[in-house]
């Protein structure tokens, strides 16, 4: 019944009350049956022994409810920016969002990252403005916030009855009656009463903002509501549906999720504007043996075809794979092709997730979310069907590392178990990557910021009890070239008595800052043997990682191999690889490198009194001041800075706001590094 099937995410800035609204969903939904407060360290979704001492959301965990015969698969996502690879993988796979906003802060910061993720993937959504209760919530100044940031058409569904500490409840415009929530019940009980005299013009200014936004996209309710006539119930809940699902408007709804106020109409919300499965554009993907781009159709009866989303670590049953269907259907014992990979794997069982407690399933169907058991070989990314369909559905981008530490085994025995512990932790997260260190034979990891890397660092020592050393954290640079040149490179080497020989010309050249490197060969395939052109690019895409000068991986450089000299008798692969290494080394000794280093957006939160102190702060650390925005809650400062001057900015800005405030930090770009090397230390 895809139809009755809803998959969708929360989203928002840190401490906007994404994990407390979703709890309460599935306290009304009756999936718990006692609210968990994340200032006790006790909410079901933030499971993780880390979320629960630091009070946030790590990993996007899962959990499926029903509510009026429809099932509701939700995922909560972080909200702090050192986990974006968490928000990302979880919009790739949702069919709606619910955008949760601060009624005091607004729009802030990580909501724009979010937003922009989700538009990134089309995904509609409905805003619900939190946090009603507190001093200086408004309500309006929100949801004009996300009209003039996000250039979006708001729509709003409900009004507040009062705000701060006298929010009593909201107006319902489409019934036009008053809701307030009993606090006995802790908010189960709701108490339906028709609107006060002295609320009632307010409220009928904004029902027909409300039915004139709609007429704008229906000439039919247009036409009724010219004529004065009263538009059913219905129609309007239909038209609203469609414009949600088109994202022509946002609906907005409002409450306290703290306070168990405003939750049950949300869920409404979700069940009447949030699209099903079958009801948002067919998924794409790649034909691997058609080379072409092919619509995969929701269907329950078509050839499977599933996206692993998220892949997560249990002691005891091994990776759990997070799987998003998209077609057909899957079922425990089955075999399973992964496409990518091109090997096939068994499907032990499958599990629906409630957060880190499961029950058994016997299938998955197109359309649903279930956690797969048995696939050893997938990753985050990967598409999973069978071999008569080998379609991969786009990959996911995550952006680039920015921090490294490095990590020591304590024992040599600790060796092997640290090593197979970072490939666990890499596999379950694609913005955390390892590497060895060819020089001093150090294992390096890195990831998107302290925060991040910290985390991970705590899971490997505690989690997975590996005795380690850790480093302090270093930047991660990257090598590039500021200009372009050609080279020609021959090889030629006697080994066991036999001649290997190769010719490799290839132009090097400097790509728009963000575009990664690329590779290309303009020889004519037929004049060189296959697997030699497959040596060449080996070569080069092997030396994008190894660097330049400094052994730092290279970006934003466009190889182009132009000639190549074979001789059938001499030339060989492993001569032809050689050489393509040689002469990329060479054409980018060449071209002009520079070491690139990581700069980052700052978005600064302080009251007025302190900004001031917060810009200088920043820069005194080589920051750039981009702009300045004033909210009620507190003014924001943008900034851009060099990763590198970063370190340790917390704990100045907290001393010199009198702790009052905060910040948030993302990878903006790659910029040439003054100095070199030289000066980073």
């Amino acid at each position: 019944m895809l139809e009755k099937m809803r998959n969708i995410g929360i989203m928002a800035h840190i401490d906007a009350g994404k994990t407390t609204t979703t709890e309460r969903i599935l306290y009304y939904t009756g999936k718990i049956h006692r609210i968990g407060e994340i200032d006790d360290g006790a909410a079901t979704m933030d499971w993780m022994s880390q979320e629960q001492e630091r009070g946030i959301t790590i990993q996007s965990a899962a959990t499926t409810t029903y509510w009026r015969d429809h099932q509701i698969n939700i995922i909560d996502t972080p909200g702090h920016v050192d986990f974006t690879a968490e928000v990302e993988r979880s919009l790739r796979v949702l069919d709606g969002a619910v955008a949760v906003i601060c009624a005091v802060g607004g729009v802030q910061p990580q909501t724009e990252t979010v937003w922009k993720q989700a538009d990134e993937y089309n995904v509609p959504r409905i805003c619900f403005i939190n946090k009603m209760d507190r001093i200086g919530a408004d309500f309006f100044a929100a949801m004009k916030d996300v009209h003039d940031k996000f250039g979006a058409t708001t729509l709003a569904l409900q009004i507040p009855i009062g705000a701060g500490g006298d929010f009593e409840g909201v107006i319902d415009l489409l019934n036009m009656k008053e809701i307030r929530w009993d606090a006995e019940s802790e908010g189960e009980k709701m108490i339906i009463s028709d609107i006060d005299e002295s609320r009632l013009a307010e409220a009928q200014s904004w029902r027909e903002k409300l039915v004139d936004e709609i007429a704008s996209h229906n000439d039919e309710i247009a036409e009724q509501f010219l004529m004065g006539e009263e538009i059913p119930l219905e129609t309007l809940l239909k038209e609203i549906r469609v414009g949600t699902i088109n994202r022509s408007f946002i609906p907005f709804l409002c409450g306290a999720s703290r306070r168990n106020m405003g939750v049950q109409p949300l869920i409404d919300a979700i069940v009447d504007f949030l699209p099903a499965p079958d009801e948002i554009p067919a998924a794409k993907g790649f034909h691997t043996k058609k080379e072409e781009e092919v619509s995969i159709p929701c269907k329950e009866d078509g050839t499977p075809l599933g996206l692993v989303f998220k892949i997560q670590y249990d002691r005891e049953a091994g990776s759990l794979c997070y799987v998003r269907m998209y077609s057909g259907k899957i079922k425990t014992g089955e075999q399973v092709y992964n496409i990518g990979k091109k090997k096939r794997e068994r499907v032990n069982r499958i599990l629906r997730m409630h957060s880190n407690k499961s029950e058994p399933m016997d299938s998955v169907s197109a359309g649903d979310i279930a956690v797969i058991i048995g696939l050893k070989l997938a990753q985050t990314g990967d598409t999973i069907g069978s071999e008569g369909m080998p379609v991969l559905l786009e990959k996911m981008n995550f952006p680039e590392p920015v921090i490294s530490v490095a990590v020591e085994p304590a024992t040599l025995s600790d060796r092997d178990k640290l090593k197979e512990t970072l490939e666990i932790l890499s596999k379950e997260d694609p913005t955390f990557t390892s590497r060895e260190d060819a020089e001093t034979g150090q294992l390096i990891i890195s990831g998107m910021g302290e925060l991040h890397l910290d985390v991970l660092v705590t899971r490997m020592l505690e989690d997975f009890k590996v005795e380690a050393r850790v480093g302090s954290p270093q930047v991660t640079y990257r090598e590039s070239v500021t200009g372009s040149a050609d080279h020609t490179e021959t090889y030629s080497r006697v080994l066991g008595g036999k001649e290997n020989t190769a010719e490799v010309t290839l132009h090097v050249e400097q790509l728009p800052t963000g575009t990664g490197n690329t590779y290309a060969c303009t020889v004519k395939k037929g004049t060189v043997p296959q697997e030699i052109l497959d040596a060449v690019e080996r070569g080069i895409t092997n030396s994008f990682g190894a660097g330049i000068k400094y052994g730092y991986p290279c970006t934003d450089i466009g190889v182009t191999v132009t000639a190549l000299g074979y001789d059938e008798l001499t030339s060989t692969a492993f001569a032809f690889e050689a050489c393509a290494v040689a002469a990329f080394d060479a054409a980018c000794n060449k071209a002009n490198p520079e070491l690139l280093e990581p700069v980052m957006n700052v978005d600064i939160i302080c009251p007025k009194e302190f900004v001031g102190d917060a810009m200088s702060q920043m820069t005194q650390r080589g920051g750039i001041i981009c702009s300045l925005e004033s909210k009620a809650g507190g003014d924001i400062v943008h900034a851009q800075a060099p990763m590198a001057k970063m370190f340790g900015f917390s704990t100045n800005l907290r001393s010199a706001t009198q702790g009052r405030a905060s910040f948030g930090m993302e990878f903006s770009h790659f910029q040439v590094k003054p100095g070199g090397l030289g000066s980073a230390y």
